[in-house]
């Protein structure tokens, strides 16, 4: 059975986004700094469509979360902030899952992306999502919103978190209006580089 995790980037101090983000302003106002740590790895540059890069530790982590993910579930807002910057082939080349509001056609891309619109909620995403992935693993890809509504109701076996050196002061916080509900988590690992600390954790649920 394919795991659910999130795998994200969060500045020192929280945040996954900067502030005033939208499709003219993707990640916000000094979101981009959160991934920079991505830029001139191997393995992100060929999901660009780009030659060249670093091949290290963070690459090896980069490279180890696109081989297990087989699907991906998103917010409206995320992929109205990718569509028009997203090459084609887009960095997925595979099913993504837009949980929305409106409905729309499927968009096909290159390398195996497209983007299905789900309109009936989160289990329905995710269901659909987990039989596209077959045997490997769904990632909730975000906004903050989405990530939060499949933690509160224990869809989330793992958490993923990219823990980049530096502070926005404002913007878009991961954790924000969290149920009071605690939530408990295992840490599972901790990688470093130069750049980016990477942490891993279990979240444990009563499934």
């Amino acid at each position: 059975m394919s795991d659910v995790l999130v795998d994200i980037g969060m500045s020192l101090d929280g945040f996954i986004a900067g502030p005033n983000a939208s499709p003219q302003n993707a990640l916000g106002d000094e979101g981009h700094r959160i991934h920079q740590w991505m830029d001139n790895i191997e393995g992100w540059r060929e999901r660009q469509g780009r030659s060249g890069g670093e091949t290290n530790t963070d690459d090896e982590v980069v490279r180890e979360y696109f081989t297990r993910v087989g699907a991906y579930v998103m917010g409206r807002r995320m992929f109205d902030e990718g569509e028009k910057g997203w090459p084609n082939p887009p960095p997925f080349q595979a099913p993504v899952f837009i949980l929305t509001h409106e409905s729309r056609e499927p968009w096909k891309r290159q390398g195996g992306t497209t983007f299905t619109f789900v309109t009936d909620g989160i289990e329905s995403a995710l269901e659909q999502a987990t039989a596209a992935a077959g045997e490997k693993d769904v990632k909730i890809a975000g906004g903050a919103n989405v990530v939060r509504q499949f933690l509160e109701v224990g869809l989330i076996d793992e958490l993923q978190i990219h823990l980049a050196p530096v502070l926005l002061g404002d913007g878009v916080r991961l954790f924000d209006h969290t149920s009071s509900e605690p939530i408990e988590l295992d840490i599972t690992r901790v990688i470093d580089s130069p750049k980016v600390t990477h942490l891993g954790y279990l979240v444990i649920t009563e499934k």
